[in-house]
């Protein structure tokens, strides 16, 4: 890995429609180099989905130029800082989804999945409830693999390898998640909010996104009710409530991103 003194990482995902995603990946693979950035963007016609890396300078330029589109002007950012590049190249592929899915119903072309934000969800795990009384279900979006580095306390962990296999895994677990106050929830954001489009889409409709992911949640509240660490597709392999990496991690473990390559999930 290259050495640096202050390097930014950028986890973000944005769902828009992209009438030209050709031109779309050209130029931010343009803005990527141009900038020095390794990592990976995946570019869709729902959207695009990145995680990115660099001094901080050539990230805050990146983001700067990105948003200058009005398709990616509201996009959320999520930043961490590391003192190396966690990737080794920079990668630009064009995708039939940002996160591979293949299910109806899961893109929010019509508008995103109910959310629920960080502090909210921590004040209702305080709780033991929701504010109406409901009690709590956490649903892990993520495969087992990632699981093993750390969930949500008593969350639900689907058996799943891949995130194409949550629908079955979901419907077999259609009667624990009913009279509840259903949060999905994944690495960033884009899993949970596919997940959660597509489960209410089958008449679930007591179900919520966590806003932002677990990264997100780490970022404005810690770790309140959150047992273990964050795995994160790059070579810090998982970070804890701080975002910082777990201490023992060297990049020698890898696990197969939930959409076939190593992006922000």
């Amino acid at each position: 890995m290259i050495k640096h003194t202050t390097i930014s990482n950028i986890a973000a995902y944005h769902f828009v429609p992209v009438m030209d995603p050709d031109a779309l990946a050209i130029r931010l693979r343009e803005l990527a180099e141009a900038g020095g950035l390794r990592g990976t963007v995946l570019v869709a016609e729902e959207g695009i989905n990145l995680f990115l890396a660099g001094e901080t300078a050539e990230i805050d330029d990146f983001v700067r130029n990105l948003r200058d589109d009005s398709r990616f002007a509201t996009m959320t950012v999520k930043a961490s800082q590391s003192t190396d590049v966690p990737f080794s190249r920079l990668r630009v592929k064009l995708k039939p989804e940002i996160i591979s899915f293949r299910q109806s119903g899961a893109a929010p072309g019509g508008g995103r999945a109910p959310a629920v934000s960080p502090a909210t969800l921590a004040r209702w795990i305080e709780q033991g409830a929701d504010d109406n009384g409901h009690r709590l279900v956490m649903l892990d979006a993520r495969n087992r693999e990632e699981v093993e580095y750390g969930t949500f306390a008593d969350a639900i962990v689907l058996p799943i390898d891949n995130f194409t296999e949550l629908p079955d895994a979901v419907l077999a677990r259609r009667e624990a998640l009913a009279d509840a106050t259903v949060v999905s929830f994944c690495t960033g954001g884009i899993r949970c909010e596919k997940a959660a489009l597509w489960m209410r889409a089958q008449g679930m409709d007591n179900v919520l996104q966590l806003d932002g992911g677990i990264l997100g949640y780490f970022e404005a509240v810690g770790g309140l009710g959150y047992e273990g660490a964050c795995f994160v597709f790059d070579d810090r392999i998982a970070l804890d409530p701080r975002l910082a990496p777990i201490p023992g991690t060297n990049g020698s473990i890898s696990i197969q991103s939930p959409g076939g390559d190593r992006g922000h999930g």
